[in-house]
């Protein structure tokens, strides 16, 4: 049976250096592959961060910094994102122990998991990167959970459903990785501007659900490919007139 593939943790804009250095801790007692930074709001390397962290902090002072969640996801291949809103989300969401197989099925690209920020969480430009939600059940009367307890939920969830993909799941094609796709969808919004499908003041309401759409779907690299020609072949049109058989 194959492998799942490595987890990786990606916070974004994390403002606590003891979040910081708790999650670390969580990625050793998981044996996450490696954890990720978006645009940290604390430092890193702040001693209660590396106190918390207590044999992980390794973890920590190793962890790259992104920009971007983007470019934090660029060689990943599925993504799923923790929320704690019930609705208006790009993607319905659902817990822990149904995504989690999902995420962790075979794939030779990493698998991340990304967890936003302390106060309001990941935007829905950010969610719409993910193709899972992840949402804890808790008390309706205080839903929020701080950002480590929520990330040892989901990982412990990880640990008790590790293997546990569906057959068809292990034999289907790997989808090509996040980054592709995301370069894919933002050429294609170009083209859709450019042609008039997509209006200015609409096209991030329409290229969310385009991007929901395709996301879903887990394209292969073969796929990808086809939709890449069909893009530069219509970009191509628009601006030449179609082609015309001999």
């Amino acid at each position: 049976m194959s492998a799942p593939p490595p987890l990786v943790v990606v916070l974004v804009a994390t403002a606590g250096p003891l979040n910081l250095g708790a999650v670390a801790r969580l990625c050793a007692n998981f044996a996450v592959q490696q954890l990720r930074l978006v645009a940290p709001r604390c430092d890193p390397h702040d001693p209660q961060a590396l106190r918390m962290a207590v044999h992980a902090q390794d973890t920590l002072r190793n962890a790259p910094v992104f920009p971007t969640l983007d470019a934090a996801l660029q060689d990943c291949g599925r993504v799923a994102a923790c929320s704690a809103r019930a609705t208006a989300e790009p993607l319905p969401t659902a817990p822990p122990e149904q995504v989690m197989p999902w995420l962790l099925q075979p794939h030779p690209l990493p698998a991340a998991l990304v967890c936003g920020r302390e106060d309001h969480g990941l935007h829905n430009a950010e969610l719409r990167r993910a193709g899972r939600l992840i949402r804890i059940a808790t008390a309706p009367a205080y839903s929020s959970m701080n950002l480590s307890h929520a990330m040892a939920v989901v990982l412990a969830a990880s640990e008790a459903t590790s293997g546990a993909a569906s057959p068809q799941a292990r034999h289907a094609p790997s989808p090509c990785g996040t980054g592709p796709l995301t370069d894919l969808l933002e050429d294609a919004g170009a083209l859709l501007l450019e042609t008039g499908f997509l209006w200015p003041h609409t096209a991030v309401a329409r290229m969310a659900k385009l991007e929901e759409l395709v996301r879903r779907a887990e394209p292969s690299q073969a796929e990808l490919a086809l939709l890449r020609g069909m893009v530069r072949q219509l970009r191509w049109a628009a601006r030449h007139g179609p082609k015309t058989n001999p």
